[in-house]
């Protein structure tokens, strides 16, 4: 079982629950180590005194408040946890807001809830069912590892989660760090907008997590096999050409009768069934038409089939085939049946 990261009371009016924070997320990035160039030796970070260039032990590292320039006022981390004792082991709810009122990019770092001991499971499960019913998440501040935080304590099925907050003056304004942003009240042309909003309604789909994998991570372990076996590593295309304002409604409009001839069921696995409904068909028919009515649905399908890979999926297929000049061919010419 996991350890806590920080351990403390929470507390809810007078109700005070002892609880601890466990991180609730983790990083499967694939991680590089540094090397020099052409060798095989490790490249290492060192915590170094710049004056005397050599290396000093974490244990002789302190904090140093620059006053002015080469002048310190150096703080012990026992002089920084001494200044909040209560505060740094207490959880206090100051007040209730709805869910929906905090916007995502206030949203830091998220952490479970639990509580410490079985005798406290009942005032757990209760503070957690009363915030699921309300759909409200309690604000709190909270000292840990030498810094405060602004938390927002929420309720899942199971679990109670903790979010730390940005504060207000950590959030930039988007009009000062996005450039070109048009008004704040300019109005799209109605038209335009009840397509844009079809399109949203014809692509709603039920939020699972689990529908979603890191597929950058997959292609950086396919480049690592692929450079270790001494295989061609081909990329994938560029993104494509940003929609021209002249043709954005013809472009909304194309996307709504686009996602509804999916009928709502993906859209490559939505081409493969129609292409395979095609195929049936050309079965039923007689003579010589048949024939070639069958061959061209099975070259419709198998067409079908390769428009929905990756090129470097495209490319993974024509090495299994041996398929002469694959590395210099474009995506479109690897989709050819």
């Amino acid at each position: 079982m996991a350890r806590p990261i920080w351990t403390g009371v929470l507390t809810f009016g007078l109700v005070t629950l002892p609880v601890g924070l466990y991180t609730a997320t983790e990083d499967h990035t694939v991680h590089f180590h540094q090397l020099q160039r052409g060798t095989s030796d490790r490249i290492r970070n060192k915590r170094v005194n710049e004056r005397t260039g050599k290396e000093v032990g974490s244990d002789n590292v302190v904090k140093g408040y620059e006053l002015d320039e080469g002048e310190y006022v150096v703080v012990e981390p026992e002089e920084l946890e001494e200044i909040a004792p209560g505060r740094s082991k207490v959880i206090d709810l100051a007040g209730f807001v709805d869910l929906h009122r905090i916007e995502p990019v206030y949203f830091g770092r998220t952490y479970y809830v639990g509580p410490r001991g079985k005798e406290y499971a009942r005032v757990y499960e209760l503070m957690r069912a009363a915030l699921d019913r309300s759909d409200k998440a309690g604000i709190a501040t909270l000292t840990m590892r030498g810094k405060e935080y602004l938390t927002a304590l929420r309720a899942q099925p199971d679990v109670l989660v903790l979010h730390t907050l940005h504060w207000a003056d950590e959030v930039r304004d988007p009009a000062d760090v996005v450039p070109e942003l048009p008004e704040r009240h300019a109005k799209a042309g109605s038209k335009e907008l009840r397509t844009a909003e079809q399109l949203i309604d014809a692509l709603t789909i039920d939020w699972d997590p689990h529908d979603y994998r890191d597929t950058y991570e997959e292609r950086v372990k396919k480049l690592v096999a692929a450079k270790r076996e001494g295989e061609e590593v081909v990329g994938e295309p560029g993104p494509p050409e940003a929609t021209n304002v002249i043709d954005l409604m013809e472009a909304l409009s194309r996307s709504v009768e686009q996602s509804r001839s999916r009928g709502g069921t993906g859209g490559r696995q939505g081409k493969r069934s129609e292409g395979s409904k095609g195929i049936k068909g050309s079965k039923g028919s007689k003579g010589n038409k048949a024939g070639s009515g069958g061959r061209e649905g099975k070259l419709r399908e198998r067409s079908g089939e390769l428009a929905s890979l990756s090129k470097a999926e495209l490319y993974e297929r024509a090495s299994a085939a041996d398929v002469p000049g694959r590395s210099k061919m474009t995506r479109e010419q690897l989709t050819r049946p």
